[in-house]
């Protein structure tokens, strides 16, 4: 009897082995074919700053070596799924997990098996006919509204099949989907933390709580300086003992605060008002009402008046300065309410939007020609972004944002969490999104994070007299992906706390922002 037993034991042992020998076979061969496919495709390093840019240059001197081999090379996309595919279907590995008491869905056994999803780049096309055929209904219904099929574009895929894809690569006018390669190049170039920095000097001495000279303020491309900013600018000026100053309100350079866009002037006259609690409007009054309990009213009167230039002064004295919210509560803010002057103010000092299609198409691994940009923002319909460039700048931002322990939901705003564009819609909660609308132009791209069919990317691109019924059809055609793939969403997450884990950091409130750098005396 024991030796009937341990007969059958050593019987169990051996076809467990024999099997995990047959999948680690066929996951070397996964692995080397991705490897291959890797090293001669899409590169980017996790640092944030001018690494990034040495690296990505290098992975597009390696796209182009890989289109100059040949159509049949054997190191395509395909040959790498068909592995898995031959592994999943075998029901080997299937036979292994529940051996282990694992139990995966196939969308989670492709994920393992293949890694990270990799932008722009997706393994095979998978039939899905059921997707296929509402997708289908859907462009269908608006042909029904007098609306041409060849004006709208959609991208559905997992995170390396391509489910649905209906002129996906081809550019459309995409809105504030704009701003996702925005988002996509500024993570890129300034990192998660960058913190933007006002300065503001002098060019006089203090006597008596009066500063005999200008108060210069040089602009530091915060795309947020708002009131509370400036009242902590002020509050910080009353604590170094200036009251008074007898010069003129200097703005170096193309400041923008509350949202003026390109009016230096406009916005040094708004700052004039916040340093001096005397002078303040009800909209001043109000935003002050929402900062922290116990908050001073600043007191610096200033005689002269607005003046503004474009170089820098010489012989000053820098008094404070004055940081930004990080970068990404920036982008979330910016986000969230698709604002367009925070987004060209980002656009601008990133070197322009030709800047940021260059480092969007690297990042997302697209030909430059499906996202051509005359703005940060999307206003205009030169602004024109394919489908799938749309989902591979958010998988690059997820790719980037994953060895930070943040998502996409820290970036952009998820349905059932946030308001802003998302007010009035009805898409799935928990849902991460981009909108974009212009008078004849409705986008909607982001990210279904599924509970058992892993994280579904998205993009729907719609051209046409129908605004309000475009997104009404955008939101049911989700609903009815999800009916048909039968899952339901993550629960939506709250953001990540952006100085989490880090040394150094400030805490958001606009007082503790500000730093005295030159003490005065008087």
């Amino acid at each position: 009897m024991n030796r009937v037993s341990t007969a059958t034991s050593l019987e169990s042992v051996t076809r467990f082995l024999v099997m995990g020998w047959e999948i680690y076979k066929k996951l070397l061969r996964v692995r080397a074919i991705r490897q291959i496919y890797v090293d001669y495709g899409w590169r980017r390093s996790a640092s944030p700053r001018a690494a990034n840019r040495g690296d990505m240059r290098r992975g597009q001197e390696t796209r182009r070596d890989r289109a100059s081999q040949p159509a049949n090379s054997p190191i395509t996309h395909e040959n790498t799924f068909a592995t898995m595919l031959e592994l999943l279907s075998s029901g080997v590995l299937s036979l292994w997990l529940e051996t282990l008491g694992v139990s995966i869905s196939r969308e989670e056994a492709i994920e393992l098996l293949a890694g990270p999803a990799i932008p722009g780049q997706v393994f095979a096309t998978i039939p899905d006919p059921p997707t296929e055929r509402q997708v289908q209904d859907y462009l269908e219904q608006l042909q029904a509204k007098g609306l041409l099929a060849d004006t709208q574009g959609v991208w559905v895929q997992s995170s390396h099949q391509l489910l649905v894809n209906h002129r996906g690569t081809i550019p459309v006018p995409a809105a504030s989907i704009t701003k996702v390669a925005t988002s996509l190049a500024a993570v890129l170039t300034w990192g998660l933390d960058h913190q933007f920095k006002t300065e503001i000097s002098t060019t006089g001495t203090l006597e008596g709580g009066v500063l005999q000279g200008d108060l210069i303020l040089t602009n530091g491309n915060d795309p947020l300086f708002v009131w509370s900013s400036a009242i902590a600018v002020g509050n910080t000026l009353n604590q170094m003992g200036i009251r008074r100053v007898t010069g003129n309100l200097v703005i170096v350079d193309n400041f923008s605060m509350n949202f003026v866009e390109a009016d230096p002037r406009a916005s040094g006259e708004l700052l004039k008002i916040a340093l001096d609690s005397s002078q303040w409007t009800p909209e001043a009054q109000k935003a002050y009402e929402k900062m922290a309990p116990g908050t001073a009213k600043p007191q610096v009167a200033i005689a002269g008046n607005i003046v503004t230039s474009n170089a820098q002064l010489s012989e000053q004295t820098v008094l404070l300065r004055h940081h930004s919210l990080p970068l990404a509560e920036l982008l979330q803010q910016m986000n969230i309410y698709s604002n367009n002057v925070m987004a060209e103010m980002l656009a601008t000092a990133l070197g322009g939007p030709q800047t940021v299609r260059q480092l969007a198409a690297e990042a997302a691994g697209v030909p430059r020609e499906e996202i051509q940009l005359i703005n940060g923002s999307g206003l205009g319909h030169e602004n024109q972004i394919s489908p799938r460039a749309a989902v591979s700048m958010f998988m690059a931002i997820q790719r980037y944002l994953q060895p930070h322990e943040m998502t996409l939901a820290d970036l952009f705003p998820v349905s059932g969490r946030d308001r802003g564009t998302m007010d009035y819609r009805q898409i799935p909660p928990g849902s991460v999104v981009k909108t974009g609308s212009l008078w004849d132009v409705s986008a909607l791209a982001g990210v279904l994070p599924t509970r058992d069919k892993g994280w579904i990317w998205f993009a729907i691109l719609n051209r046409g007299d129908y605004l309000m019924g475009f997104r009404d059809a955008q939101d049911k055609l989700l609903q009815q992906l999800l009916q048909g793939w039968q899952t339901s969403l993550r629960p939506p997450m709250p953001p990540k706390p952006w100085n989490a884990g880090q040394v150094n950091a400030r805490p958001l409130d606009a007082a503790t922002r500000t730093e005295i750098i030159y003490k005065m005396g008087g």
